[in-house]
């Protein structure tokens, strides 16, 4: 199986202004993905597309390639990332005749990731039943219980309302929280469809506090704070 890692970082984010560079525990925040995605041993190279020289820059002194600069077009706050999924391979092939059999999506903005996470989902799509697979996290919301909707009238109501009265919220179907930790997938998936859900998608499940996505302040500060903690506990060993 040919791996190969891809790192999307947009210079621009209206979230949280130069948020991929911006230092999280000592290093840019991209600078962890770059790490997780070079620990994995059947990962055979890393790759970022980015728009931006500053982020090429970090990426490269941590170790990632970055054969390609990412067209503007592809980089506004609206550009679907699949397009740029697509970009990455289309350059590959055209440029340098390889295709790689398997595309690994590590987004720079879950740094609290760990190694073993993308080996799991490796681990899933060796398996061979699915086109895609992606991260989940234990959803503190149920559009079953405690998720509502604003009706035409202006009152609320459950986004699926069940059949039978929930009066637990264990007593809803279980329901996860799509997470950005890592997506893997075949190249050949993403070139002939348009979204994840287009094809046959497993999922691994992955921590609640390894799972947190960067977008805005309050997201980067509390990184922070887990980071923290999963320092201290690691002096305490």
């Amino acid at each position: 199986m040919s791996a190969t890692a891809f790192i999307f970082a947009r210079g621009g984010s209206k979230g949280l202004p130069g948020k991929n560079i911006r230092p999280l525990g000592g290093k840019p925040l991209i600078a962890w993905s770059v790490e997780h995605a070079l620990a994995v041993k059947r990962i055979d190279r890393v790759i970022v597309s980015t728009d931006s020289e500053e982020i090429a820059q970090i990426a490269l002194a941590y170790g990632a390639q970055v054969p390609f600069i990412r067209p503007a077009e592809l980089a506004h706050d609206g550009s679907p990332e699949w397009q740029a999924w697509r970009h990455a391979l289309n350059y590959l092939k055209e440029n340098e005749g390889v295709m790689p059999s398997v595309m690994v999506s590590v987004p720079a903005t879950a740094p609290l990731r760990l190694p073993i996470d993308i080996e799991n989902c490796l681990d899933e799509f060796e398996k061979g039943d699915s086109d895609i697979v992606i991260t989940v996290s234990e959803s503190h919301r149920s559009p079953y219980f405690n998720m509502v909707k604003e009706n035409e009238n202006g009152t609320v109501g459950l986004v699926i309302p069940p059949q039978l009265a929930i009066a637990r919220r264990q007593d809803a179907p279980a329901v996860f929280d799509m997470a950005t930790v890592a997506y893997v997938m075949s190249a050949s998936f993403v070139l002939s469809h348009n979204s994840v859900f287009e094809g046959l998608v497993r999922a691994v499940k992955v921590p609640t506090e390894r799972a947190i996505d960067i977008d805005t302040l309050l997201d980067f500060q509390m990184a922070e704070y887990l980071l923290k903690i999963r320092e201290d506990r690691a002096k305490n060993f």
